[in-house]
């Protein structure tokens, strides 16, 4: 008799402890889609702003591209104090 509560035991703890794994990979799996839909909706976002990595790809930074400083725009006179 304590063999087979001792079994049912283990079987029990195995089915729980499975239960935990399988619950645990389906919140990562929904994570990482949940993560590569945010980052498709900022791709898409950075496209219509007009912003292309070199090789022609959307890219992944939110960071503005670098203007050479001759095409920098001239800053306006300082107006005078009156």
């Amino acid at each position: 008799m304590p063999e087979e509560k001792s079994a049912d035991a283990v079987e029990k703890l195995l089915q729980e402890e499975k239960a935990v794994e399988d619950r645990k990979q389906t919140l990562i799996d929904d994570l990482l889609r949940q993560r590569a839909e945010a980052i498709k909706v900022f791709d898409d976002k950075l496209a219509k702003l007009g912003h292309k990595a070199r090789d022609g790809k959307p890219r992944r930074s939110h960071h503005k591209q670098a203007q050479p400083p001759a095409e920098a725009p001239a800053k306006p006179a300082a107006k005078p104090k009156g």
